[in-house]
């Protein structure tokens, strides 16, 4: 069986990576999170702390005087050439190349973009209600409800702006994805199960 993409895109809350793992257990494929951002630091040589600085945040490398160490050995690099832009595009080489390898699923860092002439994708925005993604910041993060609300506007802004600027699509917005699903009406398990649902009537509507 050719392998196949499952892309989850979420904002802060609404148990995106809690989907994204069951669907992992469910489907018996590979799961990236933060995972790829190793799988990045290793294909290019440099150390994983340069991906995690980047991580989803439209910020610029500006500051050319910091060394950025190789990963194995004492070497050092300039990094004159380490935009955003750059790191981007090192972390899009290694999600094309874990997805022509093996069925994953992605969350985030615009994979469903990377992908987007990857013929068998399916692309996922996962969002809830306000009030249960408050709960959910609280619960993770041991904060108070207003901590945990500005805290969802500060990373779902990062989020949009991360994705706005890379790709050609509008983050959390219906036309970009295949599904858009509120996670409050079925809670994580029947969410996963809906997705996986229609994850595989999109690729050929038969078990993968």
């Amino acid at each position: 069986m050719e392998p196949f993409v499952i892309n989850i895109g979420r904002s802060l809350g609404s148990g995106g990576r809690a989907i994204g793992r069951l669907l992992q257990k469910e489907l018996n494929i590979a799961y990236y999170d933060r995972e790829i951002l190793n799988l990045a630091a290793k294909e290019s040589g440099l150390c994983a702390e340069v991906f995690e600085h980047a991580d989803e945040k439209n910020r610029f490398l500006r500051t050319l005087g910091n060394m950025i160490p190789f990963i194995g050995g004492s070497e050092s690099f300039y990094p004159g050439e380490l935009s955003e832009e750059n790191l981007f595009r090192i972390q899009a080489d290694a999600i094309r190349k874990a997805a022509a390898d093996h069925s994953c699923i992605f969350i985030g860092r615009g994979a469903d973009y990377v992908l987007r002439d990857f013929p068998r994708c399916v692309n996922v925005f996962v969002t809830a209600d306000m009030n249960d993604r408050i709960r959910a910041v609280c619960q993770h993060e041991n904060v108070n409800e207003q901590k945990a609300r500005e805290r969802i506007e500060q990373v779902d802004k990062e989020r949009a702006r991360f994705y706005n600027f890379f790709t050609s699509g509008t983050w959390g917005a219906a036309a970009t994805y295949d599904l858009c699903i509120n996670s409050s009406i079925l809670g994580m398990e029947g969410s996963a199960d809906f997705i996986k649902q229609f994850a595989l009537k999109k690729l050929e509507g038969g078990a993968p």
